[in-house]
């Protein structure tokens, strides 16, 4: 019998894929999680180079061409793992740039002399991870970064000399900042630190080895950010949510007095802000309401982005300029299709295209993501984005894709996993649940230990927005989502088993307790903040609320099928979280398919195991959904470091809904 429900699904699968393949033309997953061909295009301060990310022997490396000339080449030679992040430093002539090993998080900062075409590890120490505080053009051959190199749970703030090498310790952390603020003399003026409470606070100090005192404060569920110094370094620009619902940007001075509120909106918090990077003035913010939106306070700026409106579709973005301020590199972003990069000149108003970074989307049909929004059972207004594969019509089959965090927030933009999933027939809801970012104050703190709770049944009522609305079939909907994402699905499973068809999980946690207790050292000053959010594993009272919250501890419920994705230097979520479940799954004789990357850390990072997991993915959706699939040849996409578990259900029963 089992057999012939097994034949009738393949069979079922396969029309659904010839009927919609005939519609819409299968986009090839290289295409949309390989590499980007060209991305992140910056300008050097002195405006005479570019440089951008590209693919060298398969792996994204930065490269560096001279304005004006045909001489681009890559001037770094990673081959382990692809370089993400990079930046001009104030000199013009060296690169930094940030990588880890195989996904540990601990960063170390590259330097490369443009010159002398010298690559060098600015932050050589072994288990330290360093961040890039601040740079300046008053000190063009030094950064500000912090590591934690004197203490592993306390970041504390460095120099480096760029052409010496030399490391200095400038400011040590008392062991609750987070954020620090600079001066363009690199010198340390502010910082947000957290509160045994919970809360956060705004520090300031007059002279360099003054004492911090508090200039701002708000309670356990308000939010602070510190934006920067304002250019004479006597005042401070950030925001805040205290005294408020959401969140507010001000100017305030460092002696205190009041603040000059420079924007705010109703419903939303910023979801951006634009400061002058030598002016140190708010240009504009960016409110998402729905679709993201610039409210612009500087009037130097208008006119440049009312010619943007004309240059390309989608939303405009400064994300770099030159030191003059007279050229800039922005970008366009349009959730249904790939992003475009002109170079600017503001003083001809012109500008160039320079490229768009995944050329192929630009031929193929693809999803448009639009804005929704509905009352969760209990009444509160819950916002999100629903993307409908082209030409659909009717309630098919769709799925949940859960945001991570959770302290963060689905917003419209190109996503990868949303295009892939909308060209392989799916529906796509993805919800800024209760404790999401966004959306204020007591939004957020409306999700406050409810992990399991409130925030899972706001997943729940988008499930059953979507039937009434006709766009999902009942029967039809998996769950989906990485890290806290990956929670949900495991906490669906176990809380809810008929909910859903079938589950993927990404680097989800299964054992709030577990997690609490593996958290990185440098995450020691956020330790508040999440005792007061998901429960404090050292009180026991909350012992109850943390064990009924962990999916780990009902797993003999789980019913649905599952497909879970770890890496196994995960700092965050360490592989240990997976290994449990699956472990826990095995022993009530449930099915489970697990796969762990040997050299992943929290997400995958390498197009190759992106790629694999992915083609899996599909194969999982398609074989209970009825999705398209593109098939993968072999047991693994070449590159990948897949390792495979598939754990077969004891009775022909478990696995099945």
């Amino acid at each position: 019998m089992v057999r012939t429900l097994v034949r009738r699904l393949a069979l079922a699968v396969l029309l659904v894929a010839v009927t919609t393949r005939a519609e819409t033309p299968l986009i090839p997953r290289e295409a949309l999680f390989g590499n980007a061909e060209r991305t992140k295009p910056a300008i050097s301060p002195d405006a005479k180079r570019l440089a951008w990310l590209q693919p060298e022997k398969g792996v994204l490396q930065v490269w560096v061409q001279t304005l004006g000339k045909e001489d681009a080449e890559p001037v770094s030679a990673d081959r382990q793992r692809p370089i993400r992040r990079f930046q001009w430093a104030q000199d013009s002539r060296t690169i930094l740039y940030t990588q880890d090993v195989k996904g540990n998080e601990d960063w170390h900062v590259y330097g490369v002399d443009l010159e002398s075409k010298q690559v060098r590890d600015l932050t050589p120490f072994d288990g330290v991870r360093a961040e890039i505080v601040a740079d300046s053009p008053r000190r063009p051959s030094e950064i500000l970064v912090e590591m934690n190199l004197q203490d592993r749970g306390r970041m504390d703030v460095h120099r480096i000399d760029l052409r010496r090498g030399a490391v200095t310790l400038v400011t040590r952390n008392p062991g609750t900042v987070t954020t620090w603020g600079v001066t363009d003399d690199l010198v340390v003026k502010a910082a947000i630190a957290t509160r045994p409470d919970g809360g956060e606070e705004l520090l300031v100090r007059d002279p360099v080895k003054g004492t911090w005192r508090t200039l701002s404060s708000g309670g356990p569920d308000d939010q602070l950010q510190l934006l920067d110094l304002t250019a004479d370094g006597k005042g401070v620009l950030y925001v805040t949510t205290a005294g408020g619902e959401t969140g507010r940007v001000v100017q305030r001075s460092l002696s205190g007095g009041p603040e000059k509120v420079l924007a705010v909106h109703p419903e939303v918090e910023p979801l951006d802000v634009a400061v002058h990077p030598t002016r140190h003035v708010v240009e504009g913010v960016v409110f998402e309401a729905g679709l993201p939106a610039w409210t612009l306070l500087d009037p130097t700026v208008k006119k440049d982005f009312d010619v943007f409106a004309h240059l390309a579709r989608g939303f405009p973005e400064v994300v770099s300029r030159d030191r003059a301020d007279r050229t800039w590199v922005v970008s366009f972003r349009d959730a249904q299709g790939p992003t475009r990069y002109f170079l600017f000149d503001r003083t001809s108003l012109q500008g160039k295209p320079l490229f768009v970074d995944r050329p192929k989307l630009e031929s193929v049909p693809l999803a448009e993501m639009k804005p929704v929004r509905f009352p969760a059972r209990d009444g509160l207004v819950l916002h999100g984005y629903l993307s409908r594969p082209v030409g659909a019509a009717g309630a098919g089959p769709m799925v949940l894709l859960v945001h991570g965090g959770p302290w963060g927030r689905n917003v419209w933009k190109f996503d990868s996993s949303v295009q892939w999933l909308a060209n392989r027939g799916y529906s796509v809801l993805q919800i800024n649940f209760r404790g999401s970012t966004g959306y204020g104050r007591k939004f957020m703190s409306r999700g406050n230990r409810q992990w399991g709770k409130d925030m899972q049944t706001d997943l729940l009522d988008a499930v059953d927005w979507a039937v009434k609305e006709g766009v999902a079939a009942k029967d039809r909907v998996a769950i989906m989502g990485g890290s806290y994402g990956g929670y949900a699905v495991l906490a669906a499973a176990a809380f809810t088993p008929e909910a859903f068809r079938c589950g993927v999980d990404i680097v989800g946690p299964s054992n709030l307790f577990t997690l609490l207790r593996s958290v990185p050292p440098y995450w020691k000053p956020l330790r508040s903040i999440f005792n007061r959010r998901i429960g404090n594993i050292d009180a026991p009272a909350d012992k109850q609320l943390l064990e009924s919250a962990s999916p780990l501890f009902s797993a003999e419920k789980i019913k649905m099928p599952l497909l879970i994705g770890q890496g196994a230097n995960d700092p965050r979520v360490k592989q240990a979280e997976s290994e449990q479940i699956v472990a826990a799954l095995e022993k009530h004789g449930l099915g489970v398919t697990y796969v762990v990357y040997t050299d992943e850390g929290h997400g995958f990072a390498r197009p190759e195991n992106a790629m694999d997991f992915n083609a899996r993915a599909e194969a999982f959706l398609a074989q209970y959904l009825g999705g398209r699939v593109e098939p993968m040849q072999g047991e693994r996409i070449p590159g990948s470091t897949a390792v495979v578990k598939v754990v077969a259900p004891r009775t022909a029963a478990s696995g099945q809904k």
